[in-house]
């Protein structure tokens, strides 16, 4: 057998031409997972920016408080119970009504996650507008009584530019109205 006598600088074995490949090849994997997470992070706060719309926010909130609302109703009904939902500023909370040797007065809820008090994003506020027909204190509760024949009443939800009403009927069906212009 004749050897080829190769000077050893041109004599390159598969395991030196690997190396190489490693030496000169694409991306690592952190440096792909670092690339990935920034975009991430850029692209829920561009979200978080976008998501500032307050007509947006308006009614995502009034959709929770009609939800809040009929399952109020319900409860009132399924327990024989009266309950009540206040609203004022940048709140709103729900009321249990009790007697005891003092009376008659309502007691906040605090036994149901979804009737928990809730704290509007700012701008936001809530206040009722009319219970039965009639404009009421902004400090009323108003009552859900445990028959379900609850008096229609309104309740509105505002920003600085934007109004959404929360009409409930007699069979406790909250609608929404708006966003409208204020």
């Amino acid at each position: 057998m004749r050897r080829c006598a190769l000077p050893p600088a041109l004599l390159v074995t598969f395991s030196d031409r690997l190396l190489i490949r490693q030496r000169y090849g694409g991306f690592t994997l952190a440096e792909i997972l670092v690339v990935l997470i920034v975009i991430g992070i850029a692209a829920g706060l561009a979200y978080a920016q976008l998501d500032r719309d307050p007509r947006q926010a308006l009614e995502r909130e009034g959709r929770r408080f009609a939800g809040a609302l009929e399952h109020a109703a319900l409860l009132a009904q399924w327990k024989n119970e009266t309950l009540g939902v206040s609203a004022s500023g940048g709140a709103y909370r729900f009321w249990r009504r009790i007697s005891d040797s003092e009376g008659e007065r309502w007691l906040a809820l605090s036994d149901d996650a979804v009737l928990l008090p809730r704290t509007l994003p700012s701008p936001l506020i809530a206040a009722p507008q009319a219970y039965a027909g009639q404009p009421v204190p902004g400090e009323m509760v108003l009552p859900l009584v445990p028959s379900g024949r609850n008096e229609p009443y309104v309740i509105a939800l505002a920003s600085s530019e934007w109004q959404l009403l929360l009409t409930a009927d007699p069979l406790n069906r909250v609608a929404l109205i708006g966003p409208v212009r204020r």
